[in-house]
This record gives C-alpha cells, sequence and structure tokens, in this order.
C-alpha cells in the first residue's frame, strides 16, 4: 500500500476518481484533514463493514486524541460531528438510551403513517417545481424547489419546528456540514444553531404538542438521566441535519443518474424495475454521504493489513464501498437498477449506529422521484453534468444545484 496520506479536499468535489485511486492501492488509506490533522478513511466494503461493527470502535470525543491533546481549535470544520452532544457521539449504554428516545417515530409503522402526507406535500412541490419552470423560461432549481422542501418540511413536522424556521434551519445545517467553512464562520453558524434549537425547546416547552420535540422535553423534565439539556439539542440538531441533507442528496443523486441513464429510467417506466430499485441503486453508486466522521480505534488496530492507531479520527468511506468492486462486482462502476446481488450496501450505514431514518428516508425518495417522473416524463437536466458546481466539503456527496427542464 502506499503510504503517502491523501490530503482531503476541504472544497469537495466528485469523489469518485480519487476513491478508485485510493481502493486500487488499498482498503485503509491515511488522509490528512483539515488543519492537518492525521486521519484514516476505510473504503473498501468488507473492511468498512467490520471496522463499523468492531468492538474496539468507538464515537465519544474522549476517544479522539488530536481533540484530547487540545490540537483541535474551536473553528475546526469537523468539530461538530466529533463534539455534538448526542447519540452520534456516544456508545454503549449512553448510545442505547439517547436512540431508544427518538426510535419510536422511525419504526417501520410509524413511517407508513406518514406516506399520505408525503404525498400530498410532494404534489405540492410538483405544482411549485412547474411554476418555477414557466417563470425560468422552463428552467427551475430542483434541488432547491423539490428535493430541499420535502425531507426538510417532513422533518420538521415531526419535530413540531415552525416552517418559519426552516430556511434558516438549512443554510445553518449546509455551513456545519460543508468541510471548507472559515473558522469564524463555522463558530458563528455552530452558536446560532445551538441558540436557534433552544428556542424552539424552549417555545415547545412553554406549548408542547404531539410532536418529537415535546416527547424529547417531557424525557429531559422527567429527570432520571434520561435526557441532559446538551443532548436535547444536539439530538435536534442530528434530526434536522441528518433528517433532511442526506435525503436531499439522495433524490438529486437519483434524478441526476436517471438523466444520464435513460435506458434505467425506461426499466422503470415500463415496470421491469421499480422505484425503490432506483433508490437503493442510487445509495450504493453514487452515495448521499462521501466520507463520513468520525470513528476512533480505542486501541492500535489492524484493518485489512493496516495499522489504525489508537486514537485516530476515521472517516466511513460511504462512496468508495459502494464501487468496491471487490463486494459489486467488476461493472461496480456502472448504474443498474436491475442489479442483482446478494451484497447490501453500507450507504445507511451499518452496526449499532446505522440511520435511524433509514425508512423515511428510502419512503419519501422513492415517493419523489415516482411523482417527478410520472409527472414530467420528459425532465431532463438543463445543463451537462460537467457543468454542475458540486457540493461544498467531503462529508456529502451531491451539487448545489440542479437545473432541470421538466418540460411543462
Amino acid at each position: 500500500m502506499n503510504t503517502s496520506p491523501h490530503r482531503m479536499d476541504p472544497t469537495g468535489g466528485c469523489p469518485h476518481a480519487v476513491n478508485a485511486r485510493l481502493l486500487a492501492e488499498g482498503a485503509v488509506a491515511p488522509v490528512v484533514l483539515p488543519g492537518e490533522i492525521e486521519g484514516m478513511v476505510v473504503l473498501g466494503h468488507d473492511a468498512l463493514r467490520d471496522f463499523l461493527t468492531h468492538p474496539d470502535v468507538a464515537k465519544g470525543p474522549q476517544h479522539f486524541t488530536a481533540l484530547a491533546e487540545g490540537r483541535i481549535p474551536e473553528g475546526w470544520p469537523l468539530r461538530t460531528f466529533a463534539t455534538v452532544p448526542g447519540m452520534m457521539t456516544a456508545d454503549g449504554a449512553d448510545h442505547r438510551r439517547l436512540r431508544t428516545l427518538v426510535s419510536s417515530a422511525f419504526t417501520a409503522r410509524r413511517v407508513e403513517e406518514l406516506r399520505p402526507r408525503v404525498e400530498t406535500v410532494t404534489a405540492g412541490l410538483l405544482d411549485g417545481l412547474a411554476e418555477a419552470a414557466r417563470e425560468g423560461d422552463g428552467v427551475a432549481d430542483l434541488r432547491r424547489h423539490y428535493a430541499l422542501p420535502l425531507p426538510l418540511g417532513v422533518i420538521c413536522e415531526l419535530l413540531g419546528v415552525d416552517p418559519a424556521h426552516q430556511d434558516r434551519l438549512h443554510r445553518l445545517s449546509s455551513l456545519i456540514v460543508a468541510t471548507d467553512t472559515e473558522p469564524a464562520q463555522a463558530v458563528a453558524a455552530n452558536r446560532e444553531l445551538v441558540e436557534l434549537l433552544g428556542s424552539i425547546a424552549a417555545d415547545k416547552a412553554a406549548a408542547p404538542g404531539d410532536d418529537l420535540t415535546s416527547a424529547l422535553i417531557a424525557a429531559r423534565d422527567e429527570g432520571g438521566d434520561r435526557l441532559s439539556q446538551p443532548e436535547l439539542i444536539g439530538t435536534l440538531l442530528l434530526m434536522i441535519v441528518a433528517g433532511h441533507e442526506t435525503t436531499l442528496n439522495l433524490v438529486t443523486n437519483a434524478v441526476r443518474a436517471l438523466c444520464a441513464h435513460r435506458d434505467q429510467l425506461a426499466l422503470v417506466v415500463e415496470g421491469r424495475a421499480d422505484w425503490t430499485d432506483v433508490v437503493e441503486e442510487t445509495l450504493r453508486w453514487d452515495s448521499p454521504v462521501s466520507y463520513f466522521p468520525f470513528r476512533y480505534p480505542t486501541r492500535d488496530l489492524t484493518v485489512d493489513g493496516t495499522l489504525i492507531p489508537r486514537g485516530t479520527p476515521v472517516l466511513a468511506g460511504y462512496s468508495a464501498a459502494g464501487r468496491d468492486t471487490k463486494a459489486h462486482g467488476p461493472d461496480a462502476d456502472r448504474f443498474d437498477v436491475t442489479r442483482a446481488t446478494t451484497v447490501k450496501h453500507l450507504s445507511l450505514g451499518h452496526g449499532p449506529h446505522y440511520c435511524l431514518g433509514a425508512p423515511l428516508a428510502r419512503m419519501e425518495a422513492a415517493i419523489a422521484l415516482e411523482a417527478l417522473f410520472t409527472r414530467f416524463p420528459d425532465l431532463d437536466l438543463a445543463v451537462p453534468e460537467t457543468g454542475l458546481t458540486r457540493h461544498s466539503g467531503f462529508v456529502g456527496n451531491s451539487v448545489r444545484a440542479l437545473p432541470v427542464r421538466p418540460g411543462v
């Protein structure tokens, strides 16, 4: 394996060429994170699957050596991923406690009950997309008018958050998940988001409703160490950011894939594949999350022949694992909605921290795609794929805008 570390590009870019180069050298690669912090990325499917469930791998920030040594400044662009209180940075019993508090909102039954609401919201957004296209000489930004407001609206409704906060929540969460945010801006965005969530929680405490935020506040107020105030805010932050950023990228990437592979779209339209197949193949082929921070070995750990020293920040290379030819075959870089495989992709995680909102994300994406291409069967990109501006940062994997011609 080449021991020269790969320098992660804070501005992002398409990950697939880099992934292919790193994977050719091995399933694990050393990387340099922003701020000259040494880290690693696990890219191979099998290695990543095993790493995500390894008993000597933790999420807690106390295991992050550079953080413990004071080498991670407050404005480090990835600091929130490492330090936000809540289930994302908890292990063992603490993680199970926090996950249990919200898991009932995301069961298969509860998600299915949301289907009519998702369908109603989708229909309204399609009208808005058509109107935006009429006002824009036939072109509209699908990401802004469709892929974003659907998951953001649904998660805010689940949490009981006033729709008036949605634009601000998305702006702040985008700054936090970007890896090229300037330190002062990162600090300010974090502070503003925590203050906004605190204000939302205070309003809910004064006027509780039938929503997840009210349930979390009740758990906090019951005492008995069920939920602290920082954990409440951290849980709301995680729910809002993860509850819409991933699905936003998933829908955006699926539309891009189908427009670039009209033969695959035809298979779905003809009934030889279905929309859930499109969702799963998009998750594998162009994962909405590329390199997810962080996990830390609690002892020196050898993964697929490579030593990862204790306390090293490790990225989960979801976009790379999805195109690993050793797991998905020699044509892993081909988008194929009829792909027959027994190997499940890892794009929504694996193990104890598997994405809690996976059933909701899958349902929202399938409904959104079917409704979109049923209403606008000739929808196509308004600019070439090469003309699209990539997402800001190496965590999320998508484009900043998706100009389309719906054909209205």
